[in-house]
């Protein structure tokens, strides 16, 4: 990969690409092999730190359940429709194709995710290749001082261009990428540089907050679960009213600060602050005909016969709660037990909050998608400005699909500087 000292510092590039991580990268790649002259900036020693974290460090690199026609199925932000333009111009067999051409293996594992079979790093080494094959620039690390845009005198075919003053020196170019991620786990280098310049260009950005993260519990609602952390089940979880109402089908995770799993990582990007979960530990199960069938042949524990049906913690923690449970289950009367039964299946508890963004796979929210392009991910109001990936309001599911929208969103971009520059 070539790299530039500080003494090239007047070079000029086609497109300047500010973050390396899944989108930057990957745009970079792309827009350096239909021609352009590419830099790609990043502040972090390591490229892509979250595709190496991510999925244990083997990557869940995308899903093969996507429908591309109803992006709003998988998903979160104020237009989910906005990023199907994109979607369908790249998709999962496309990145499965990219795959298939370097030779790495992958597996499905669940629910069509797709995971590298050996380590997130081939698909990092991949990306780079890719990097390598278009000729990109690459400086990094190195810091961003500030970014001056220059309008083009009226006789250019120009709309302008891009200053980007670092810690290298001075580049400019007619075409600048936000690909700067969202603030989700900030010990990988997560800043809010991405929204401070979309801030400085005048672009609406929607509220951020920590999604697809473990939520909290305290006081005396959650002290009979305090002690039940490493303890996991499926369950079916929901939160929301009416046409609002969400719900998922997944493990759920006791921790020693409140609920995690895959279950309540995906409720919490359509968790509101305040409102309740409803959590059926049971699904699938009649437990009131299960406990009205036990209460009539057996004399074991209520408890005992809880723990048949879910891990044995569990059921001593919800038996524990309620005297009248505590003795064998056919002498338990039936009000108690019609109780229960209820309880299990509509568990309703209300977080206090979230572990935020250090423990956030995602951030929601970001630069509103009303002011870019679906077609080009071009800034509508500044000319040469486009967004992709995390930083634009548009979040995925836990499963691949928020990498998808990572490859999607640079493909598009990379295809509409492209079209830009040799138009």
């Amino acid at each position: 990969m070539t790299a530039l000292t500080a003494t090239d510092s007047s070079s000029a590039f086609d497109a300047i690409i500010l973050g390396a991580g899944a989108a930057g990268l990957f745009c970079a790649a792309q827009a350096g092999q239909l021609g352009l002259k590419v830099l790609l900036i990043d502040h972090a020693e390591k490229v892509a730190e979250k595709i190496r974290i991510s999925g244990g460090g083997r990557c869940n690199f995308t899903n093969r359940d996507l429908d591309v026609r109803a992006p709003h199925k998988h998903y979160v932000g104020q237009n989910p429709q906005f990023c199907r333009s994109a979607l369908s111009r790249y998709t999962p067999a496309d990145f499965i194709a990219l795959m298939d051409k370097h030779g790495i293996p992958y597996e499905e594992k669940h629910k069509g995710q797709l995971f590298a079979t050996t380590s997130a790093e081939d698909i990092i080494r991949m990306l780079l290749a890719e990097c390598a094959d278009g000729g990109v620039t690459r400086w990094q690390p190195c810091t961003v001082k500030k970014v001056v845009f220059s309008p083009s005198s009226a006789d250019t075919a120009s709309a302008g261009s891009y200053e980007v003053h670092t810690d290298r020196g001075t580049v400019s170019a007619p075409r600048l990428v936000l690909a700067t991620g969202g603030l989700s786990i900030p010990k990988i280098g997560a800043t809010d540089f991405g929204y401070r310049l979309a801030q400085q260009f005048q672009l609406p950005l929607v509220e951020r907050r920590a999604g697809l993260v473990p939520l909290t519990f305290d006081g005396a609602a959650w002290q009979p679960y305090a002690q039940l952390a490493g303890l996991a089940l499926p369950v079916e979880i929901s939160t929301g009213s009416k046409k609002e109402r969400m719900s998922f089908h997944e493990d759920l995770l006791f921790t020693h600060r409140g609920l995690s799993g895959p279950a309540v990582l995906q409720i919490s990007s359509y968790w509101k602050d305040g409102a309740p979960l409803q959590i059926n530990l049971l699904p699938g199960t009649d437990m009131a005909e299960v406990l009205q069938d036990a209460k009539n042949r057996s004399r074991k524990l209520v408890a005992n016969e809880l723990a048949v049906h879910m891990p044995t913690r569990l059921a001593d923690a919800w038996a524990s709660q309620q005297p009248e449970l505590q003795r064998p289950i056919n002498e338990a009367s039936d009000k108690a037990l019609s109780k229960l039964a209820e309880q299990l299946q509509r568990w309703e508890i209300t977080p206090t909050g979230s572990e935020g963004y250090k423990k956030a796979e995602v951030t929601l929210g970001g630069i509103d998608t009303k002011a870019l392009s679906q077609q080009t991910m071009e800034c509508k109001t500044q000319p040469g400005l486009y967004a992709i990936g995390e930083v634009v309001d548009i979040t995925g599911w836990l499963g691949g699909y928020n990498f998808q929208w990572a490859w999607a969103s640079a493909f598009a971009c990379a295809q509409a500087m492209a079209a830009a520059q040799h138009g």
